[in-house]
């Protein structure tokens, strides 16, 4: 492995709160809007938090494993997405591992984690050299396919470590693939599944995550169990999960879907009518758009801190690789009524609203 070069740390970007506390209209995160979910949250609430969760996971793994009809012992417990992803790459570089192939726009922990381990990442599908493959169905942030999971689909097996992070398959709102309350018969078999519930229950504030191994992995699992800390995943991750399971909590999932659909629609719209270009092709409940054609840095920038004044936030695409666009979540009517008279206020204040009416 290459020797970590000793670079200042730089806070990472994410959506949701920030240094001005919690957004009133907060677009920046995929996060379940209809969320969230009761009976999860109440299952959270009444943890108790005065008892150590069991270390092996016992009960909870035989719980996941059943739910995604696979041997318990292929489960492999995670604080977070995050937190696997960098376990997964120290994994990748204790096995030789010097390149890390990322989606052309994906969530920025992949490449940073390969960064910590001094590997090189590439975007845009699976490079031959790389020894850790990543994919995202559906895609963050455009919401689409992703063509290298096609091809794992296939069922060509690889001796890179290959994982699909699954973090918005529950999020899935198109016909053909929407999350019916279980996860889906065609997903790639010959990768890891990383699978963070908490978005599709609107709970993102409780970190906790899973992975299903490939058969046959076992040396992997043990592998990545022997990496992580004692108890990765708290009393409150454990209620989470254990709730991710129960089929109140799907029927649940399920049901906001409608609503989630319903409101990207009307979302959508309200973007045209402002000017915006709507990326197509979203299968989830988010999208990207690029308001009112394009802008210098600095004035993108300042049409962001003015939405933020205003108690809107909206996801900055330039760390996805898309400086210029934004990504939104899909929010309630009053919320899209509350960005559309921003904007408009924004707009009306500038010296040249022809540039940005």
């Amino acid at each position: 492995m290459k020797p970590v070069g000793l670079q200042p740390a730089r806070a990472p970007l994410h959506g949701g709160p920030d240094a001005a506390g919690v957004p009133l209209h907060d677009f920046s995160t995929n996060s379940n809007a209809c969320g969230p979910c009761p009976e999860a949250l109440h299952a959270v609430q009444a943890v108790d938090a005065t008892r150590y969760p069991d270390p092996a996971y016992a009960a909870l793994r035989e719980g996941l494993g059943a739910f995604h009809g696979v041997p318990p012992a292929r489960i492999v417990l995670a604080a977070s997405a995050s937190e696997f992803i960098h376990r997964i790459t120290a994994l990748a570089a204790l096995r030789g591992a010097v390149q890390v192939a990322v989606p052309a726009h994906s969530f920025g922990d992949y490449a940073q984690a390969a960064q910590a381990r001094g590997l090189a990442w590439v975007r845009g599908g699976a490079a031959a050299a790389a020894g850790l493959q990543w994919a995202c169905e559906p895609s963050s942030p455009l919401g689409h396919a992703d063509p290298v999971a096609r091809t794992w689909r296939q069922g060509a097996t690889a001796p890179a470590l290959r994982v699909l992070d699954c973090a918005y398959a529950p999020l899935r709102l198109d016909g053909e693939g929407a999350w019916t309350g279980a996860p889906a018969q065609q997903l790639p078999p010959a990768c890891w599944q990383l699978w963070t519930p908490n978005k599709a229950l609107g709970l993102t504030g409780v970190r906790a995550a899973y992975a299903v191994a490939p058969a046959g992995m076992d040396a992997q699992v043990l592998a990545l169990n022997a990496l992580a800390p004692s108890w990765p995943v708290g009393a409150h991750g454990v209620a989470l999960l254990q709730a991710w399971m129960e089929p109140v909590v799907q029927q649940w999932l399920v049901h906001s879907l409608g609503s989630l659909r319903d409101w990207k629609a009307r979302q959508q719209g309200l973007c045209a009518e402002l000017g915006w270009q709507v990326q197509p092709g979203s299968l989830a409940n988010y999208f990207c758009a690029l308001p009112n054609g394009s802008h210098p840095p600095q004035a993108f920038a300042h049409m962001l801190d003015g939405l933020r004044n205003a108690g809107i936030k909206l996801r900055d695409c330039a760390s996805f690789g898309l400086p210029g666009q934004v990504r939104l979540g899909v929010l309630p009517p009053a919320s899209q009524d509350a960005l559309v008279a921003a904007w408009r206020a924004m707009v009306a204040t500038l010296p040249n609203q022809k540039d940005m009416a």
